[in-house]
């Protein structure tokens, strides 16, 4: 399986209220992301409009429904539409998230936890090798949020995370949002996560914002707060410059608001860098 080579920029993830700004304007992004799904299609409006920006920028394609936690497998005719996406738009890379969404019967569109047994390992382990053949190229997968565990649990997400890349040869794509979350409704060190996964196999980062609480939730709907930055900043000081996106999926604001965010991250990974290479 060939490599993922780094790629150090900044985007945003392409949502259909900022189409025109896209198209028909300069937005200063480095690359885009886009949900899988919206486009795995044999043609129409969606996958034009998405040509026309991957002509003006990098694209990364980022699914929310491979299930590579089901036991019964990964779809085929999912591996076959993702695989006629990839090949039309070439992405810098596919993504998805380590979690279940399906039964045989059954597609829930939530991403559920899986228990972070060696029995799942093989499960995840088996399907990351089938769709990555399938595809033809290695694949990022994502840290989901987390609101419960599992009595069964026989290892932390981070190891689980890192023998699946050992195994797999995948890469990851590290959301801090995710770890922040989860770190808080779990009572566990958040830097003992960053410090826990292969720093060489991360390749993206994604920052979101959340609903805090006594538990909080990944709603992608607010701004990212300051713990989120300052474990960015964490982030990024051991990762070094690796590609960075905001998320926004609820109460969308206009773009400008949305790139003056992301600045922040220019401006906070830019410090961390210059202060590791001092």
């Amino acid at each position: 399986m060939n490599a993922i080579a780094p790629f150090h920029g900044f985007g945003l993830g392409l949502r259909q209220t900022h189409y025109s700004d896209f198209l028909d304007g300069d937005v200063p992004v480095d690359f885009v992301e886009v949900i899988s799904e919206n486009y795995m299609v044999d043609g129409g409006k969606p996958l034009r409009l998405l040509e026309e920006v991957r002509a003006k920028h990098p694209v990364i394609i980022h699914g929310v429904s491979m299930s590579i936690g089901s036991a019964q497998g990964i779809s085929d005719d999912y591996l076959l539409r993702l695989k006629g996406l990839a090949d039309r738009i070439d992405p810098l890379w596919v993504s998805d998230h380590l979690c279940w969404t399906r039964t045989s019967a059954h597609n829930s569109h939530d991403l559920l936890p899986l228990p972070l047994t060696r029995a799942a390992l093989d499960v995840v382990c088996s399907n990351i090798d089938r769709a990555q053949t399938a595809l033809g190229r290695a694949m990022l997968f994502e840290n989901p949020s987390s609101y419960l565990s599992f009595p069964e649990d026989e290892m932390s997400e981070w190891e689980f995370l890192s023998e699946m890349a050992l195994r797999t040869g995948c890469y990851l794509l590290l959301d801090v949002n995710n770890v922040y979350v989860s770190a808080h409704n779990h009572q566990f060190d958040a830097n003992e996560y960053l410090a826990g996964i292969p720093a060489d196999r991360v390749r993206q980062i994604h920052l979101a914002g959340h609903q805090p609480g006594e538990i909080i939730v990944d709603t992608h709907d607010r701004e990212v707060c300051e713990g989120v930055w300052e474990l960015y900043a964490a982030a990024i000081a051991r990762l070094g410059p690796v590609a960075t996106m905001i998320e926004r999926d609820g109460h969308i604001p206009p773009l400008p608001e949305l790139l003056d965010e992301l600045a922040i991250a220019r401006r906070i990974a830019s410090a961390e860098t210059a202060q590791v290479a001092a």
